[in-house]
């Protein structure tokens, strides 16, 4: 009864109604969709590197997926599997600069605009851009290394409106209180999406690559629709305004007409009282000169390129590294996103109740190192990787996701704005932005990851 107690002794709740927990729930499965969707490119890379060269026959037994032999001496786009491989690196990482500058500039839109309209149309852009990358040019044979840059410069533009959006709209619903541990679950978002993303990929392989692009683009396009008509973007929306109780600073409102008056208990005011003007939009340059913008930006660059090179590469390595089939990579590669989402969560109730958040990074990134060297030495034997991707996700996935989601939050709701001012949207897209460049700049040494020794180089990140 030790904890259950400690945590309300720390952290008092604020009261949850149905619309945070419906914002909740939808913010939620928008991510989840966006990243099972981003997710199949790196679980289909050993079939498209197949498809895109002229071999044959291929030792992971994703033999079905390929065109008959003819295609290949007409459309074939590389020589061998090394030159493949090095493109789909030089894609990912176009992919991460188009997200990356997306995100400086959806950020600022998402303070400026309905958060709703540009959130769906993220999502539905980019379910669309990605069927025709993976499904359309295979139904049609249409093989152009031009055109995969352009459609993956596109559809990196179009993700890059999702994160701000969706931390913008739980930023909204749910205050500094709890933050940590709400933002750490809700976080596990990602994660999530990886394991779906790898589930679907894996369960339609055996039809074609192609497939598994268009299973997850149309759950995603679906998704973007039902967020459209569904999801409310701030209590405002509905003549829900919040205030706890007077002079706690961890229970601050995060949205109300007037910022002066506290009340001693949950209220509702109805649309018929005339509101008072919206927060005016920050500057994209005073955003980033904010307390601890620019800080936690350069530390989640080291720490994104680290994730993402987990994220992009981990089937492809475990399939070349070890030889094992793609299907099987692919279902290991999860236990990472495992211990991620577990991560996530528990760090963040950890920060809650300390009521300081970087100590809990710090300790928990000196430890990844070491957990990514213990993997490089990982043995032939899927069942010690596993093991050592979960804690491997747990130490690395978990601050992640907090200077992601929750840090975000906290950054773009701090003191210094004296709650005047919109800024959660634009602070989410640096943060994020920054992140994202740095990830770019690891995703193109393709050839470097097929061996262990790669892991160990990226404990220096941390």
């Amino acid at each position: 009864h030790f904890l259950p107690l400690l945590i309300q002794t720390h952290i008092m709740w604020p009261p949850y109604t149905y619309h945070h927990l419906l914002a909740f729930l939808l913010t939620f499965l928008s991510y989840v969709l966006l990243h099972s969707s981003r997710k199949t490119f790196s679980n289909v890379k050993v079939s498209i590197s197949a498809q895109w060269t002229p071999s044959a026959f291929q030792q992971n037994g994703s033999t079905s997926s390929l065109s008959p032999g003819e295609t290949w001496v007409e459309n074939k786009l590389f020589a061998d599997a090394g030159e493949a491989t090095l493109f789909l690196g030089a894609l990912d990482s176009i992919f991460l600069f188009s997200y990356a500058v997306g995100l400086y500039i959806s950020g600022v839109i998402g303070d400026r605009f309905n958060l709703r309209y540009v959130l769906s149309f993220g999502l539905c852009g980019s379910a669309v851009t990605e069927f025709v990358f993976g499904t359309l040019t295979e139904w049609l044979h249409f093989y152009n290394v031009y055109f995969y840059c352009i459609l993956w410069v596109i559809n990196g533009l179009l993700q890059s409106t999702v994160w701000p959006c969706v931390v913008a709209i739980m930023g909204n619903w749910f205050g500094k209180s709890g933050r940590g541990f709400v933002f750490g679950l809700w976080s596990a978002c990602a994660s999530v999406g990886n394991i779906l993303g790898a589930f679907l990929a894996s369960s339609v392989l055996k039809y074609g690559y192609e497939y598994a692009f268009l299973v997850t683009s149309v759950v995603q396009f679906a998704g973007g629709v039902v967020v459209f008509f569904g999801l409310l973007t701030s209590p405002k929306e509905i003549g829900e305004f919040i205030f706890i109780q007077e002079n706690t600073d961890s229970q601050r409102p995060l949205i109300s007409d007037d910022e002066d008056e506290l009340c001693d208990e949950y209220s509702i005011q109805q649309r018929d009282e005339e509101p008072e003007p919206q927060p005016k939009a920050i500057g994209f340059l005073q955003a980033f000169c904010l307390p601890g913008v620019i800080p936690y930006s350069l530390a989640y660059a080291c720490l994104k390129l680290v994730n993402y090179s987990f994220f992009f590469w981990l089937p492809f390595y475990l399939s070349n590294n070890f030889g094992w089939k793609e299907v099987q990579a692919d279902r290991l590669s999860v236990w990472y996103d495992v211990g991620g989402i577990v991560g996530g969560t528990v760090q963040g109730l950890i920060s809650d109740l300390l009521g300081k958040r970087a100590p809990v990074l710090a300790i928990s990134l000196l430890l990844a190192m070491g957990a990514l060297v213990g993997y490089s030495h990982s043995p032939n034997n899927q069942l010690v990787n596993g093991a050592l991707l979960a804690i491997t996700g747990f130490l690395i996935g978990g601050p992640s996701n907090m200077i992601s989601s929750a840090i975000s939050a906290d950054l773009g709701r701090q003191e210094a704005l004296q709650n005047s001012q919109e800024a959660l949207a634009t602070v989410t897209g640096i943060v994020d932005g920054t992140g994202s460049f740095g990830a770019a700049g690891g995703q193109s040494n393709a050839e470097g990851i097929k061996s262990s020794p790669y892991f160990t180089l990226l404990s220096f990140s941390l």
